[in-house]
């Protein structure tokens, strides 16, 4: 076996369970990147995830297993597509 098969990290599987709109949990986040009571923005393995609410606060985080659990009233999930490789002005003169 090849050391690049070996050295690539398995792909974590993406679920999102929210229970009576009270608490939040995530799978196959790969890094919070921002977070306060009213928003919490993650990096998953489909994409940028962002929660919004109020009086939330992370119970839960662990990058290891990808898992994050949240608690606190959530009104809206939406997720943006990641960004290309190289950012905008690599697309536009690449």
């Amino acid at each position: 076996m090849a050391y690049d098969e070996k050295a690539k990290a398995p792909v974590k599987p993406q679920s999102i369970t929210l229970s009576e709109r009270a608490k939040l949990t995530v799978t196959g986040v790969e890094e919070v990147l921002s977070f306060d009571e009213e928003r919490i923005v993650m990096r998953t393995v489909l994409g940028e995830l962002t929660v919004l609410g109020s009086g939330m606060h992370i119970g839960k985080l662990s990058l290891d297993t990808g898992e994050l659990g949240v608690e606190g009233l959530v009104s809206e999930l939406s997720y943006s597509e990641r960004e290309a490789a190289g950012g905008f002005w690599s697309r536009l003169f690449g």
